[in-house]
């Protein structure tokens, strides 16, 4: 492979070969800008993913800097991320049993699953594959992520601790909590500020609301002298330091038991990360018209993750929060999240107390904000208005993870949406088609009640590929137009426009519905069909049983066939209006 071949894969190593030196001071400045946000979010979402904050900060560093190499879009900020705190959460927490080290093991795991999973597919040239949630699947799935992580965090707000497995045990528990008296009015105060604050900020883009928030909920600490470890009364819980240095280089081990669910938490990672990341790089690509390789983006996705599960970091995503701020800081490349790297690294080796008085309840502030982000209700309303049966649907994979939980609740939004692709497929819409005067072509006659079909011709189109699961109705449907034709029937002409591929089954059905029409004197035609598919039928046979004179190039063609070859009396609208008198208007 060539410099160019293996440039293609390292997308940041073909940006800073054309690098220009007026990009460096705005990355530089952009990166440290990101900085400030970079870390109390990282730390928020590690510990609503259930490990330890610092490895907010590993994930982070390498997350950001393995983008850096493999990542195509110049801004996109990479790190640990709300949408995928409850699905590590409901891996980590009932497997590591309240170790620390069993947790940040678990969750290296499931990023390398991620991270193999993203790249391979990437690699395969599978970007396509997120596609598969339709908006109000994905809608559905997310509201009921979001709704999962603000039950875990909101004892943290309130000052407590509470251990509940999903959902609705979450919001059981925390009522027992909330009546037995458990709350800690110091915690609710500072993390309700914090989180009224970052609300209220969100409203200005501009502002460093997250950053703005937590320093002050530090400084408050600091000043009153309020952490639970250095005060002279009850106090509230803080963060403590960090640990001092750069993580270590060990690869995550797991138990025989352990497999299974790290796996499927692995895989449903992968799917929401990439579906996110695919939506937000498009999404910038599009503001500064530029291209994205939906596929190097998976394989970028996939290098962070493997990148963060060796040095005690977790499963990472797009960040829909810090990417803006890359973006209005001035950041021209993938240079910026090198320099917020760099700057989250030399924190740690230089100031891990920092944060030592940074208030958990102010960190459970952090998550909430970001998940009400993640709620989408404006749009549930419009799709309430124009389909209904989706906005159910929606609200059934909500349902679906509230009661099952964040792993399975994914696997159930995959299942519903391949049941919604297949049932389109499975039971599609076909017509019979007849004239309508005034008004080109030929159209549903049971939409135009008015429109006059030709004495013995049947019209009929079938808007769906033709596939093993339809292909019975599609001879049954077939049937019975010819069986409602209000004159015998000499020709039945199927509109195959739409049918974009025939499998082997769907060809034998088509065999056997010539071979019933053949036997009452009728014969069986197609206009408008595309060329791989008559080359499918070619390959097995059908094309020269048939012959080329029963297919058409449209209907038209095939109507003024037929009209000749039977000697049918028909007046078209158009003849009437001084047309010519035997070719229809296709």
């Amino acid at each position: 492979m060539g410099l160019a071949g293996w440039l293609r894969w390292l997308p940041g190593v073909a940006v800073l070969r054309h690098y220009e030196l007026a990009w460096l001071p705005r990355d530089v400045l952009a990166g440290l800008a990101l900085t400030a946000v970079l870390v109390p979010v990282g730390i928020a979402y590690a510990v609503a993913s259930g490990v330890p904050g610092i490895c907010g900060l590993y994930a982070t560093m390498a997350g950001l800097l393995a983008y850096a190499l493999f990542g195509p879009s110049r801004i996109l900020v990479l790190g640990p991320d709300s949408s995928l705190a409850a699905l590590i959460l409901a891996v980590v927490l009932p497997l590591s049993a309240g170790d620390p080290q069993r947790a940040v093991a678990l969750a290296g795991m499931m990023a390398l699953v991620s991270g193999a999973l993203c790249v391979g597919a990437g690699i395969a040239r599978l970007g396509f594959v997120t596609e598969l949630l339709s908006t109000p699947i994905r809608y559905g799935y997310m509201n009921g992520i979001a709704l999962t992580v603000i039950a875990s965090q909101l004892p943290a707000l309130f000052g407590f601790r509470v251990d509940a497995d999903g959902l609705l045990d979450g919001c059981w528990q925390f009522g027992l909590a909330l009546r037995a008296g458990s709350t800690n009015p110091l915690a609710l105060a500072v993390g309700g500020g914090t989180l009224l604050t970052i609300l209220l900020l969100g409203r200005h883009p501009r502002l460093p609301g997250v950053l703005i928030a937590v320093v002050g909920a530090t400084l408050l600490v600091t000043l009153l002298d309020l952490a639970a470890s250095t005060g002279t009364h009850a106090g509230l819980p803080v963060l403590g330091a960090l640990p001092q240095g750069l993580p270590g280089f060990s690869l995550p081990s797991m138990g025989a038991d352990d497999i299974a669910p790290v796996l499927l938490g692995g895989l449903a990672v992968a799917l929401i990360s990439f579906a996110d990341t695919s939506v937000l790089s498009r999404t910038y690509a599009g503001r500064t018209a530029s291209f994205v390789d939906p596929n190097q983006e998976m394989v970028g996705l996939g290098a962070a993750n493997l990148a963060a599960g060796p040095f005690q970091g977790f499963p990472t995503s797009a960040s829909a929060s810090r990417t803006p701020v890359a973006q209005a800081a001035g950041a021209k490349t993938q240079l910026t999240g090198v320099v917020g790297a760099l700057s989250v690294g030399a924190m740690l080796l230089m100031a891990p107390g920092l944060l030592s008085n940074l208030p958990v309840a102010a960190l459970a502030a952090v998550v909430i904000a970001a998940a009400i982000g993640l709620i989408e209700v404006t749009d549930l309303r419009r799709i309430w208005r124009i389909q209904r049966w989706e906005f159910w649907l929606s609200i059934g994979c909500l349902l679906g993870v509230a009661l099952l939980g964040a792993i399975p609740g994914i696997g159930l939004a995959i299942l519903v949406a391949v049941i919604e692709f297949l049932w389109d497929g499975w039971r599609p819409h076909s017509a019979v088609l007849g004239r309508v005067d005034g008004i080109k072509g030929y159209h549903d006659i049971t939409r135009y009640p008015e429109a006059r079909v030709v004495p013995g011709l049947v019209l009929f189109r079938w808007d769906a590929p033709l596939f093993f699961a339809n292909a019975a109705l599609f001879r049954d449907r077939a049937l019975n137009a010819v069986a409602g034709s209000p004159t015998p029937v000499r020709w039945l002409v199927v509109g195959a426009e739409p049918i974009t591929g025939v499998d082997v089954t769907s060809a034998d059905v088509l065999d056997e519905l010539e071979a019933t029409l053949h036997e009452a004197g009728i014969d069986l035609c197609f206009a408008e069909m595309k060329d791989p598919v008559k080359d499918t039928l070619k390959r097995f046979g059908l094309f020269a049983r048939l012959g080329e004179p029963h297919f058409f190039a449209t209907l038209g063609e095939a109507v003024s066939a037929y009209l000749e070859s039977n000697s049918v009396p028909w007046v078209d609208w158009e003849d009437r209006a001084g047309e010519p008198a035997v070719a229809p208007a296709s």
